[in-house]
């Protein structure tokens, strides 16, 4: 190949890659934690001990970058604030840790599997997986017990192995509507914090142990944007470390 079209390619190879959005020439999306996520809930704090902050949904349009899709919401947070947990995310060596019991909510990026709630009070949804809870359906948030932050039916289990657990049909709103947030996956670290969720307010609003609540209408119409095909992500940062790794991590 000559050099006059050696150069040729070169300048036609950058161009391509440009208008790529964030995406390799092959097609694929850049190696960041959200690479291969399309929906991504962002969560921002004003800083770590902040116990409210502001959801956004976001969705990855076909060039590869970030849209909004309708206005932020309010969100209560842990009533400590946030605390880096275990998710898709690097470990992070600065700020607070999450931990069992501490009250905070977890900063990184985690999955979200399915949603959750009472039978008579699901939503329709068509592209997103729904559990539906009973009076047996339980999380444990016992540190020591081989089934440490799982949800599952109590009445299915033989043997009991936990001293302690949170029970999924409450007396109040909280969990009739809700979504199971992938943080601590397996291999699970005991005491690293367990049963974290995003569900409803409580009535009045008010910080949580360490989940992120929202209003009932907000949440329905999450529920019904959620999409399994678009492996759907949760983010929550302090909006310092959000603007440290927006870039890094390919964030909205």
């Amino acid at each position: 190949m000559d050099n006059a079209r050696r150069a040729f390619c070169i300048v036609v190879l950058a161009l391509f890659c440009c208008s790529c959005g964030g995406r390799s020439p092959g097609g694929g999306k850049a190696v960041t934690p959200v690479a291969s996520s399309d929906q991504c809930l962002l969560v921002l704090a004003e800083d770590w001990d902040s116990t409210q902050g502001t959801l956004s949904l976001f969705e990855r349009s076909w060039t590869g970058s970030w849209k909004a899709v309708g206005p932020g919401v309010p969100v209560f947070l842990g009533r400590k604030g946030l605390g880096w947990g275990r998710g898709l995310h690097p470990e992070q060596t600065e700020g607070p840790r999450k931990a069992e019991g501490d009250g905070r909510a977890p900063a990184g990026i985690f999955t979200l599997d399915s949603a959750f709630g009472r039978a008579p009070l699901a939503p329709q949804l068509k592209t997103f997986p729904f559990l539906v809870v009973n009076g047996q359906t339980i999380c444990v948030d016992d540190g020591v017990s081989s089934r440490y932050n799982t949800v599952f039916q109590a009445d299915q289990i033989p043997v009991r192995n936990w001293d302690s657990c949170e029970n999924m049909l409450r007396s109040d709103a909280r969990y009739d509507l809700g979504l199971l947030v992938g943080h601590n996956p397996p291999p699970v670290v005991p005491g690293g914090g367990s049963c974290i969720f995003m569900h409803l307010f409580s009535e009045p609003p008010l910080p949580t142990s360490g989940c992120t609540s929202m209003a009932r209408p907000d949440m329905e119409r999450l529920l019904r944007r959620l999409d399994t095909v678009k492996r759907p992500v949760l983010v929550q940062l302090p909006r310092a470390e959000y603007g440290r790794l927006k870039t890094v991590w390919g964030l909205p």
